[in-house]
């Protein structure tokens, strides 16, 4: 049976140095992630982001992974998400997923996706997901 989980979060971006920083026209970048998960969900997380830039305005790619770490209710491990997103022209495309068996401790069999929504720059998160016993 499905559960949902909701509430803010913060993010912190890092600009890292992209591993091919040198070549010329290179439209690619690389960020750390850290996040503070408030409200059902009290966790924080770390993860790496790489992200290229379309040849239009309003066009772009990113993938990333982070590591979770904290407590859904009643129940406390880690587990891993995997972003893919895109803008295309202005039009953003996102999925955020749990790695298959990620989890560990008291969320082994955890599965399920989160949506991240942003308004007047804060963010949200709404997590469904189910717990399977193994």
């Amino acid at each position: 049976m499905s559960q949902q989980s909701v509430g803010p979060f913060e993010v912190k971006l890092t600009p890292q140095t992209p591993d091919n920083a040198a070549a010329e026209g290179s439209k690619l970048g690389r960020m750390s992630i850290e996040k503070q998960f408030h409200g059902d969900l009290g966790a924080t997380s770390q993860g790496e982001m790489l992200m290229a830039q379309g040849s239009l305005k309003g066009s772009a790619g990113y993938v990333a992974l982070e590591r979770v770490s904290g407590k859904l209710p009643g129940r406390s491990g880690t587990f891993v998400l995997q972003h893919s997103g895109t803008m295309n022209r202005g039009v953003p495309g996102l999925s955020v997923t749990v790695v298959p068996d990620s989890g560990t401790e008291e969320l082994v069999g955890l599965a399920g996706t989160m949506t991240i929504n942003i308004d007047a720059g804060k963010h949200c998160y709404e997590f469904t997901y189910t717990l399977d016993s193994l």
